[in-house]
């Protein structure tokens, strides 16, 4: 891994260091149009061809109802650490709702905002390298909490056309409606445009390579009318650690971004002196190759690199600027750190949390902004599937009282109609208090 010394940094330099490995999304998008437009166009057929095409799986049936399919069996040991995990992610999200409340900003003016699930959502489950009913669980159950009413779930089939079981097992527990057996760009155009048994759904979640990434931008900005959680690009941590630190743990943490794909990026801060980094390099090599994905981590290793740091305020500086879908900190007392902290998807304090926890059953979200846009996204939480609706009652004295106000300012801006709107009602609210009197 390369490395590099803050304090001998131009402002150039810093600035270049938080830049990702860029994906040309011109020809990735020239090969995923014309899959968005087949399915929109031919909707549950296209879904199949490309099924078959690309993963080999020859479907009979693209869509499931959830409720129509048998429980799946799963090992004891298995299950128990869904059930766990799936309480503490229901119990987190639940939290977040938000009692209402009324403002009364002045006299007979009442002001608030109310909260409704969007409608239908569709959340998408990578496959691929590796199977993620975790991420099933993480955007089916806020969704669940929301109230969304149809909650479609999209993942790759098996070969024989089934579902992986342990994602099943995830969807039935959080309330999914139906599931769509697909994967990459043609499962988000048929979330998105809707097809014979696919609903069309109003926001989509999830994860995906480039090409399920270049179809929800794409997608977002179509006639298709669908929203999306935000940007996304490949994993990517960032630890800082600082010489209390033990060198194996730093090293399985890098490594723990570093396994989902060659294109992750991981970065380690050291902060201060002291820290053994021989000691974290030599746990990098020997762990990753013990890994099963050990080749995909050796090549997210080769475009990662150390930052030398003076201090921690000068490590967390640097991942403000960086701002990591993950960040741990690793150093002592890092509790205290935690309000210096300004851009990270989701943080990871003290020696005793590794990211692997959020990632499955701490109860956060482990569904982030990553490729810099921690700076201004934050993750998938409950919020993600909800919309507020603003509501405002004026009684007859809130209008004797704003309305003037509006009337002023209607006029500044020349919209007369505006204006009228508030001007007639005052006219009939005196004409009736006059005839009362």
């Amino acid at each position: 891994m390369k490395s590099y010394r803050l304090s001998e940094l131009s402002d150039s330099e810093l600035q270049s260091l938080k830049a990702r490995p860029r994906i040309d999304f011109s020809s990735v998008f020239s090969v995923v149009n014309p899959i968005v437009d087949d399915v929109r166009t031919r909707g549950n057929a296209a879904v199949k061809e490309y099924t078959w095409k690309f993963e080999k799986a020859k479907l009979d049936k693209v869509v499931e109802i959830v409720s129509e399919l048998p429980d799946p069996v799963l090992d004891e040991a298995v299950k128990e650490a869904f059930d766990v995990a799936y309480s503490n992610i229901y119990a987190f999200h639940a939290a977040q709702k938000t009692p209402e409340r009324i403002v009364e900003n002045m006299k007979g003016v009442q002001c608030k905002r109310v909260a409704r699930s969007i409608n239908s959502v569709g959340l998408y489950v990578p496959g691929g390298t590796a199977v993620l009913p975790s991420t099933a669980l993480m955007l089916s159950v806020p969704a669940h909490i929301a109230g969304c009413k149809t909650i479609v779930l999209a993942t790759p089939p098996s070969q024989d056309g089934t579902i992986c079981k342990e994602v099943l097992y995830c969807a039935k527990k959080a309330g999914v409606t139906h599931i769509l057996k697909a994967g990459g760009a043609q499962a988000i155009a048929a979330m998105a445009w809707g097809t014979e048994t696919c609903p069309k759904v109003e926001k989509i979640f999830g994860p995906g390579n480039q090409y399920v990434t270049a179809a929800k931008m794409i997608l977002q900005n179509s006639e298709a009318m669908v929203a999306i959680d935000m940007p996304a690009g490949p994993s990517e941590v960032l630890v800082i650690a600082d010489k209390h630190a033990i060198p194996r743990h730093v090293a399985a943490d890098l490594l723990s971004q570093a396994e989902h794909g060659p294109d992750s990026q991981v970065v380690l801060v050291i902060s201060g002196e002291g820290v053994n980094v021989n000691a974290i390099e030599e746990e990098l090599n020997k762990q990753c190759q013990s890994l099963p994905r050990g080749e995909f981590a050796a090549k997210a290793l080769t475009h990662s690199f150390i930052v030398y740091a003076r201090d921690v305020l000068e490590s967390i500086n640097f991942s403000n600027l960086y701002a990591p879908e993950h960040l741990i900190v690793n150093v002592e007392d890092a509790e205290k750190w935690e309000g210096f902290i300004e851009n990270a998807g989701s943080v990871f304090l003290g020696p005793w949390s590794p990211e692997s926890v959020g990632d499955y059953a701490s109860g956060t979200n482990h569904v982030l902004p990553t490729y810099g846009y921690a700076r201004m996204y934050g993750g998938v939480s409950l919020d993600s599937f909800l919309k507020y609706i603003t509501v405002q009652s004026l009684t007859v004295e809130g209008l004797r009282k704003l309305g003037p106000y509006v009337e002023t300012m209607a006029e500044l801006e020349g919209l007369d109609a505006h204006k009228r709107a508030v001007t007639l009602r005052l006219e009939d609210i005196e004409a009736k208090f006059q005839f009362s009197t």
